[in-house]
């Protein structure tokens, strides 16, 4: 009886030390396994844990490339047809052409190349090499040129904003060579430094430059010797480098909205802006009839090889076009060709905003972050995107798509503002791209929240993979 009552202590001892082992084996391997997932989970990495700069975000609206052919909306109905050789009509701002007429092929611009000039001499203020009240003088070569002009004496000497006035308002080719000496040292270097800005600003390699004042060949004293040719220039390039002029030295529009003006204070006649489509001249009974509600600038233009030529730039509700037309056959046809593309764009464009800075983006809302506090942070876009549109576009005709950062880059600590994506919009031709960014911080977590975020992801994993299973 007591062999019996031993063995079956024994037996009982055997069965809770085999059960003891089990749970520790099992304890063993359980263990190994979540190790094994927290390694996964939290182990340290430079890529992850190094916050990398943001990258620089697409240029939007505001730094708008150089404008092209392929930037072109949909045509709305009733073109225009100009009686000039060419024409264009481009949105300032975007650079987004709305209409063009032969605009690729060159022909001479006569006083419109003085666009150049003025660009080259407003950029020498930029960089403060001058100052508007910095003394310029005129050479016997600036007051001796032929044309439009023959204001400034030789050895005359005028402020900056003068000669620039001089230039800008009246077209003075005397002016414009005086800038040309100052800027090139001579007009032929100068028509060299012009030739170089062009390609810099993305005008067609058609675009050429002989002097400062854009007369021909034959009737310069002094043609240039390196240089071949005739100035010459496409539509789209004079629409390029107005385009240019506005969109770094706006402050042109002070000089070419001007109807008259005295050089001196004891002038007795003004100088007259040959532009008589501003709008001060609404008043003036020779040319309120050619006055353009808005109209500011730019530049006329016109020699016997050339025609009537005219970059006008207007703006209305908050959108300025650039117009060119080149090589009309009179000095009023100049401006009604050029009246007719200026209410074509008008008419029928308008610039649409389509997305507002910091707005949440639906197919984006937010990306998922790792080893942070949060497990998420939400994302709306840097700035906003405006788009030059047909008047009554609707939002579905345009096109958008998101992307985030490579998951590399969506590791913690992510800072307010930081690019974790971007969103392109098109519409009809026009391509824009804007960053989208963190809107929120998230900190990076402590070790032992992530060893507990990893414990229940891992136990989760195993238990929705056990009932997948099932």
């Amino acid at each position: 009886m007591v062999s019996l009552v031993q063995t079956s202590s024994r037996e009982s001892e055997i069965v809770r030390f085999l059960s003891f082992t089990r749970k520790k084996v099992a304890l063993v391997l359980g263990v190994s396994l979540i190790a094994q997932s927290l390694l996964l989970h939290i182990q340290p990495t430079y890529a992850a844990d190094t916050k990398k700069a943001a990258a620089t975000p697409t240029p939007t609206a505001v730094t708008t490339p150089a404008p092209s052919a392929g930037s072109t909306p949909t045509a709305a109905p009733n073109e225009p047809q100009p009686l000039a050789k060419s024409a264009i009509i481009m949105e300032a701002s975007t650079g987004a052409v709305l209409y063009q007429m032969n605009a690729d092929e060159a022909f001479p611009p006569a006083s419109m190349a003085k666009m150049m000039t003025e660009y080259l001499a407003m950029e020498s203020i930029k960089e403060g090499k001058y100052k508007w009240d910095s003394p310029v003088t005129a050479s016997k070569n600036a007051a001796d040129v032929i044309g439009s002009g023959q204001l400034i004496a030789e050895n005359e000497t005028l402020t900056f904003k003068d000669m620039f006035s001089a230039m800008s308002i009246y077209s003075a080719n005397d002016a414009s060579v005086a800038f040309a000496e100052l800027l090139g040292g001579t007009e032929e270097n100068f028509a060299k430094m012009m030739n170089e800005k062009a390609k810099q600003l993305g005008m067609s390699d058609k675009a050429h430059f002989i002097s400062a004042t854009g007369l021909s060949r034959s009737d310069l004293k002094n043609p240039p010797a390196s240089i071949d040719g005739e100035t010459k220039m496409t539509a789209r390039d004079a629409a390029i480098l107005a385009y240019n002029i506005l969109k770094d030295h706006k402050e042109i529009l002070e000089f070419t909205k001007i109807p008259s003006a005295k050089l001196r204070p004891t002038d007795k006649t003004p100088m007259i802006n040959w532009n008589w489509m501003l709008e001060g001249n609404s008043t003036n009974v020779n040319f309120k009839k050619y006055a353009y509600p808005g109209l500011d600038g730019l530049k006329t233009g016109s020699t016997d090889d050339a025609g009537y030529c005219f970059t006008g730039t207007a703006e209305r509700n908050g959108m300025r076009l650039i117009t060119v037309v080149m090589g009309t056959k009179t000095e009023p046809e100049r401006f009604n060709e050029t009246r007719k593309l200026m209410d074509y764009g008008f008419n029928n464009f308008e610039m649409k905003p389509f997305l507002n800075a910091k707005q949440a983006i639906d197919s984006l809302k937010s990306v998922n972050i790792k080893k942070g506090v949060q497990l998420e942070v939400p994302l709306v876009t840097k700035s906003g995107l405006t788009f030059v549109a047909r008047k009554g576009a609707k939002d579905t005709d345009f096109q958008v798509t998101t992307e985030s950062v490579e998951e590399s880059k969506l590791v913690a600590p992510i800072a307010k503002g930081d690019t974790l994506g971007k969103v392109k919009v098109s519409y009809n031709g026009q391509d824009k791209t804007v960053d989208l960014i963190a809107d929120a911080d998230v900190e990076k977590g402590s070790w032992i929240r992530l060893l507990f975020r990893s414990i229940k992801n891992f136990f989760s994993d195993m238990f929705h993979g056990i009932k997948g299973k099932a």
